[in-house]
């Protein structure tokens, strides 16, 4: 049974207003997508990476793992519109190679900090729940507020769990989830865990971290220059 990484990376990084997607920003010298690559090319149980990648970036994808010896990367699509649309396009090329046992692990490609500890407790869960999502506790009080001005009802975080990525699932189990989604219509759901759940599936949660961010703004960007150098410090366990 083999685990393929499908990692997305089809966004534009409006956000962070710079004239090239968030994903190719370099930090040090070095592309975040590849130190989200270089992750699961370290994993000694991730075989193989797909990438779903902004249209017009596939080649510059390609020398860059060239570049920096990413030698698990088998596949590098087009992504669609929305993120839903980019994963199913990867799955579409992942199960040319594969059977539906085999296992996807999905994740976001600015999400470059994700740990060898997170990418095998996602396996571990999926292997013995069936899928797994990595996930955090709610540490804030968190408002509802439909004007973003004021509120009266709050919800109580010990019930909340904030998802991230890795998700991972039976290839066939979520490419039938998305032939389903398009038979209903189901077309923006950024998230496997939140297409699951539309489709009354079960979310088994797994190990995530606060150090797990997804790059969106150019404060994420600096706080993920702070972690790079906090990783510097022996003396931080």
């Amino acid at each position: 049974m083999a685990n393929i990484a499908l990692l997305t990376a089809g966004g534009v990084g409006s956000r962070t207003h710079q004239d090239i997607p968030k994903q190719f920003l370099t930090v040090n010298n070095k592309p975040i997508i590849i130190y989200t690559l270089e992750a699961f090319q370290n994993h000694p149980n991730i075989d193989e990476i797909c990438v779903s990648i902004l249209p017009g970036w596939d080649q510059i994808l390609w020398a860059y793992a060239k570049q920096f010896n990413i030698t698990k990367l088998k596949y590098v699509v087009m992504g669609g519109t929305t993120g839903q649309e980019s994963i199913f396009h990867g799955l579409k090329a992942i199960r040319a190679d594969h059977k539906d046992d085999d296992v996807v692990v999905v994740h976001d490609g600015n999400r470059p900090m994700v740990s060898q500890d997170i990418i095998t407790d996602n396996l571990v869960k999926q292997k013995y729940y069936g899928s797994a999502v990595a996930s955090i506790p709610c540490t804030e009080v968190v408002f509802v507020s439909e004007n973003k001005v004021d509120s009266n009802k709050s919800i109580p975080r010990e019930n909340l769990q904030r998802t991230q990525t890795p998700h991972s699932y039976k290839l066939g189990e979520l490419w039938s989830a998305h032939l389903e989604a398009q038979k209903l219509g189901i077309t923006n759901t950024a998230a496997s865990c939140s297409l699951m759940e539309i489709l009354g599936k079960k979310t088994f949660f797994s190990k995530g971290s606060e150090k797990n961010l997804k790059i969106t703004t150019v404060e994420d960007i600096e706080i993920f220059k702070a972690l790079l150098n906090a990783k510097n410090d022996v003396w931080l366990k």
